[in-house]
């Protein structure tokens, strides 16, 4: 009955004043019509983005441009320059795996220019480290899975911490002049500046130094060299050999585990020039040594393998920090491999020591560029006179006699000088196969990594 009434009186007073604003209560908010409410993701997207710079942490204005960063990656801290260190440093943290992340640096490294100063890893330990250089930036990145303690409801277990620090060169953006006269016709680099190669020593020592080594043929000064080493301990390289090291050095051919040792203010490492070379560092090396006298001429350089290349070794996986430059070589043809037709070469065994035999297989293909002639026992015999010449494996035959018809550019000549004996299965010194990386070609062409320091100053001039 009430309701009938109500109807009733609804239906009487249909036209009335009251009967309408009734109805425009009961109606939609004609503002949602145009203005739909936004929920789920869009708003929670829409909150960051006013909160940003507030909530989140913020890169420096002055960060450089050039410096790729991981795209799936958070910055969670920088760290601004001080008087005790000049670098800025910036923490990132991604949930994506520590190999995607080191992959990702070295294609971007590769792509855009940088100069690859150093890139380890420890099979132990998953991290890595990579140390790059480009026009005044010096780079380092530091990449490390964390395990997540206490994670959120649909946060993942693990994550990968990613340090990137930065420094610019003040020396190269603006080089300071100077009046005083040298001895060579090079400026001389002093102890301190990225470009200094060798121990610190005292003004006059340095005077003395710098016209004793070479006077004939002085060192040009590595400004244009932006991944040049320093070693703390050449005055223990033997002089015949010095000359040599300083220069690849300068070419920043000469890699080496960090052994830094603090001093004055700056780092520097150990080159440690008796202690035994292993296979993979020689093959980083012979790489590096190859591509820097021949930076001009692509048509002579060794092209790094693919990180999507299959490995022909099988202690040599791709995530090996030499991968590139081990496989490369394999897939040039510039030492034994199952791709060369060895099907016993299964196993390259990087951290063994290199041989003599192996530093003259792998090196005077990259002198000759042409097919090693045929070789016997017997002709290494009578060309070289070798004693124990049965000892060679039968492989490095061929490599040893091309490199007898190099003459005084041969490479044994150079190390080892006259002997003998060339104790094939003898383990090869850094200093020895330093020796052997100065020079690249035979007597009517070539060029020696002096040479090419002073083409690379050249041209930046």
């Amino acid at each position: 009955m009430s309701l009938a009434v109500l109807l009733t009186s609804l239906t009487a007073c249909a036209n009335s004043p009251a009967a309408k604003n009734f109805e425009e209560s009961l109606a939609a908010d004609p503002k949602l019509k145009n203005n739909p409410a936004t929920f789920g993701a869009q708003e929670v997207r829409s909150r960051q983005q006013s909160q940003t710079p507030e909530a989140t942490v913020q890169l420096p204005a002055d960060f450089p441009k050039d410096i790729p960063l991981y795209p799936n990656a958070t910055l969670q801290e920088v760290t601004p320059s001080s008087n005790e260190n000049s670098s800025v440093s910036t923490r990132w943290l991604s949930s994506d795996p520590s190999n995607f992340i080191a992959n990702y640096y070295r294609q971007q490294f590769q792509a855009n220019n940088w100069q690859v100063i150093q890139g380890t890893s420890t099979s132990d330990e998953p991290k890595s480290s990579l140390e790059a250089r480009r026009n005044d930036i010096q780079l380092k990145v530091f990449i490390q899975p964390k395990t997540v303690t206490n994670a959120a409801p649909n946060q993942p277990q693990t994550s990968t911490e990613i340090q990137i620090s930065y420094s610019r060169d003040s020396t190269q953006s603006n080089p300071t002049p100077t009046s005083t006269p040298q001895v060579t016709d090079d400026a001389a680099v002093q102890p301190g500046e990225p470009q200094f190669v060798g121990p610190v020593q005292s003004q006059d020592s340095a005077t003395q130094q710098s016209g004793t080594l070479d006077n004939k043929n002085p060192t040009p000064t590595p400004s244009s060299q932006p991944n040049s080493q320093e070693f703390s301990d050449l005055n223990k390289v033997p002089q015949e050999f010095r000359q040599y090291i300083q220069d690849l050095a300068a070419l920043g051919v000469l890699t080496v585990e960090s052994n830094g040792v603090k001093s004055s203010g700056s780092t520097t490492n150990q080159f440690d020039p008796g202690k035994i070379v292993t296979r993979r560092q020689f093959a980083r090396w012979l790489v590096a040594a190859n591509n820097a006298m021949y930076v001009n001429n692509p048509a002579k350089q060794i092209r790094l393998a693919s990180e999507n290349s299959q490995p022909t070794f099988q202690d040599v996986p791709k995530t090996d920090p030499d991968f590139r430059a081990i496989q490369g070589l394999a897939e040039a043809g510039l030492i034994p491999s199952t791709l060369s037709g060895d099907s016993t070469a299964v196993l390259f065994q990087p951290d063994a020591p290199l041989t003599r035999e192996q530093l003259i297989l792998w090196k005077v293909p990259l002198d000759t560029r042409q097919a090693l002639p045929s070789a016997n026992l017997e002709a290494v015999k009578q060309t070289w006179g070798f004693q124990d010449a049965g000892k060679i494996d039968p492989k490095a035959l061929r490599a040893v006699l091309a490199d007898f018809q190099n003459a005084e550019k041969s490479n044994i000549r150079r190390v080892f000088g006259y002997t003998t004996l060339f104790q094939p299965k003898k383990p090869v010194t850094r200093v020895e196969a330093g020796a052997v990386l100065w020079y690249f070609g035979t007597q009517g062409e070539g060029i020696s990594a002096h040479e090419a320091l002073k083409l690379a100053g050249s041209q930046s001039q």
